[in-house]
C-alpha cells in the first residue's frame, strides 16, 4: 500500500509540503523504481495549476506535472524542447514522465533540462511563504542534488520566447536507441544577423552535471558565422582545452572526443 496526500490545489500542496516530510510526486518514474519502504508521498497529478503551458507575452510557462507527451502535442512548446522530449525513453515513460520530475530527482542525464538550459530556462519555485525564480544552471547543483528547499515544490519551467523560435541544435548518445540514457547529450540555439552571431549557446550533460560553456560563447559572440564554419574544428579544439571531464559510465576522453566532434559539428551548421 502506498502512503501519501493528494492535495486539490497548489496552495494545499504547499501547505502539506510546509509542515510535512512527504516525497513530491507527479509522474513516478523515477520514483516507483526506488520506492523506499514507509515512503509518504505528496501526489501533485491532479493539481490543475501544475499542468498548464501557456504564454505570458516574455515566457512560454511549462507546469512542473506537464508530462512530456502533453508538451510534445502543444503549438507553445520550443521546436529545442520537442525534439528533447521526444528522444526521452518509450511511449509510456513520455505519457507518465513530467517536467518537474525530471527536474527534481536531479539526474544529469535529464533531456529536458539541458534543452530549458540552452533556451536560458529558469524554474520558479514555491513554498506557503513565497516563491522565487531561479535561473537552471543555479537550480541544478550536481547529480543527485538541487537546491530545492525542504519546504518548496517545483511550480513551473520558465522559456524566454525570445529564444524559444531562433534555429537548434541537439544531440543525443546513448547505448542504445530503445530508452536510451544519455552518455553524452549536446544541445545549442544561435542567432545570427546579418552573417555575424549574435549570441549563441553551448550545453552539454554527461559529466555528472549540466554545463554552459559561457567562455566559448562569448569568444563567438561577434564574429561572422561564415568564419566560425570553416574554423569549426579549430574553434573547438580551443575550447575544448578549456573544459573539464570527468569518468562516469564512459572514459572522460571519450567524452573529450564526442563533445569535441559535437561542438565541430555544431558551429558547421551556423548560419
Amino acid at each position: 500500500m502506498v502512503n501519501g496526500y493528494k492535495p486539490g490545489s497548489l496552495q494545499e500542496a504547499l501547505d502539506i509540503r510546509s509542515r510535512t516530510d512527504a516525497i513530491p510526486y507527479a509522474g513516478g518514474t523515477d520514483l516507483m523504481v526506488r520506492n523506499p519502504k514507509g515512503a509518504v508521498y505528496l501526489f501533485l497529478n491532479d493539481i490543475e495549476a501544475l499542468k498548464q503551458i501557456t504564454d505570458d507575452g516574455d515566457m512560454i510557462r511549462i507546469g512542473a506535472a506537464v508530462t512530456f507527451t502533453r508538451a510534445l502535442e502543444n503549438d507553445l512548446v520550443p521546436p529545442l524542447m520537442k525534439e528533447a522530449l521526444s528522444q526521452i525513453a518509450a511511449p509510456a515513460i513520455r505519457n507518465a514522465g513530467t517536467f518537474g520530475g525530471n527536474l527534481g530527482n536531479a539526474s544529469d542525464k535529464a533531456d529536458s533540462v539541458l534543452a530549458a538550459l540552452a533556451l536560458d530556462g529558469r524554474v520558479r519555485l514555491a513554498s506557503a511563504g513565497g516563491e522565487r525564480t531561479v535561473r537552471i544552471e543555479e537550480f541544478f547543483v550536481k547529480r543527485g542534488e538541487t537546491i530545492l528547499r525542504d519546504d518548496e515544490l517545483i511550480v513551473e519551467v520558465l522559456l524566454p520566447k525570445s529564444r524559444c523560435s531562433l534555429p537548434f541544435y541537439y544531440q543525443k548518445l546513448g547505448g542504445r536507441n530503445a530508452l536510451a540514457i544519455s552518455r553524452v547529450a549536446f544541445a545549442g540555439v544561435y542567432d545570427v544577423q546579418d552573417g555575424v552571431i549574435r549570441s549563441i549557446s553551448v550545453a552539454v550533460i554527461g559529466e555528472g552535471k549540466f554545463t554552459r560553456y559561457r567562455e566559448a560563447e562569448a569568444a563567438l559572440i561577434g564574429r561572422t558565422a561564415e568564419e566560425v564554419k570553416e574554423n569549426a574544428a579549430a574553434c573547438a579544439d580551443s575550447f575544448i582545452r578549456n573544459m573539464t571531464f570527468t569518468r562516469g559510465r564512459v572514459s572522460a576522453e571519450y567524452r573529450r572526443t564526442v563533445v569535441r566532434n559535437l561542438l565541430t559539428d555544431y558551429l558547421t551548421s551556423l548560419g
